[in-house]
This record gives C-alpha cells, structure tokens and sequence, in this order.
C-alpha cells in the first residue's frame, strides 16, 4: 500500500510541475544578411498562445552597404553611411510544424518606420523554424521577405538567425 501511495504522490508532483511552453513570453534578438547588400537585426518580444502559435511585436533596423566610390571596397565610411531604416510592428505566427524539440511557423505582419527622411510601411512574409534548447533557450532561423512601402529597396528577402531568452 505505501508503495502504490508513494508512486501515487510523485506522479502528482511531477505532474503538477511539468508544463508545456504554452502562454508564455519570450525576448527575441535576431540579424542576418538580405538580398541586396543589406543587414537586419530585430529586437522583440513574443507571445506565444496555444499549440505554439504566438505573436511577436518587435522593433527592426536595417542598414544597407555599397562600396566606396574611392577604394572601390567596401570600407567603414560606405558601410555605417549608406541608407538606413528602421521599424515597428506586429506579426502573428501561426504553427505549420511541430516535433519534438521544434516547431516551424509561417511569419505574417506589418510594421511601420521611417529612413530619417520618409515615412516607411512594410508587409513581412517569411517561416521561421525554432529548436527548443535547455532551460527554454530557443535558436531560431527564419526566411524572411519584407515588402517595403515608399523605401529605397521595394523587395527585402533574406536569411536571419537568433536565439529566443524565456522570460518568467
């Protein structure tokens, strides 16, 4: 009788304190190369609802280098000097994939900025695959494709990789 008590009381305990990673948030700091000579890095935070759905409001700045018209290379001055922007928005994340130690979600949201000279609106598509680590630890890399309303490049498409800090 104890042991079947026993068992009974470490079942209950395990269970009360396992959990999924449902309903929680996460801070998300990713960068990455674009097509044509650009650099993306994006700070968010990010929701995540049931079955690994999630919404993710994040903040976006993108630099694009040329070379220099001196030294026909690309230097510090024709890297940091080039066309900037930056961006705010929502995009929600519905779950398409899921195993055991990852899920893959499609990337669809809008977001608004400026280039320090104009007004910017984007439309961003994309899939972003995530492997869940240790501790909720989260490595993610995502394809993303941004449509950019009254910028300098109208098409954005590229490769982005980063991790994904649980917060609790």
């Amino acid at each position: 009788m104890k042991k079947y008590l026993l068992i009974l009381v470490a079942t209950t305990l395990l269970i009360g304190s396992a959990k999924a990673q449902s309903h929680c948030g996460r801070l998300t700091l990713g960068t990455g190369l674009l097509y044509e000579n650009g650099w993306d890095l994006t700070l968010a935070y990010e929701y995540e609802t049931k079955y690994h759905n999630a919404w993710e409001f994040f903040a976006n700045g993108y630099l694009k280098w040329d070379k220099c018209e001196v030294c026909n290379h690309i230097c510090p001055e024709s890297f940091w000097h080039n066309y900037k922007s930056y961006g705010f928005g929502v995009a929600y994340k519905p779950c398409v994939s899921r195993g055991r130690n990852h899920y893959g979600n499609v990337r669809l949201g809008a977001s608004a900025g400026s280039d320090t000279h104009k007004f910017l609106g984007g439309i961003h598509i994309g899939y972003e695959h995530s492997y869940v680590l240790k501790g909720g630890w989260t490595l993610f890399g995502q394809v993303k494709s941004d449509l950019m309303i009254k910028g300098e490049d109208l098409f954005r498409t590229g490769l982005v990789i980063g991790v994904k800090l649980p917060l609790k």
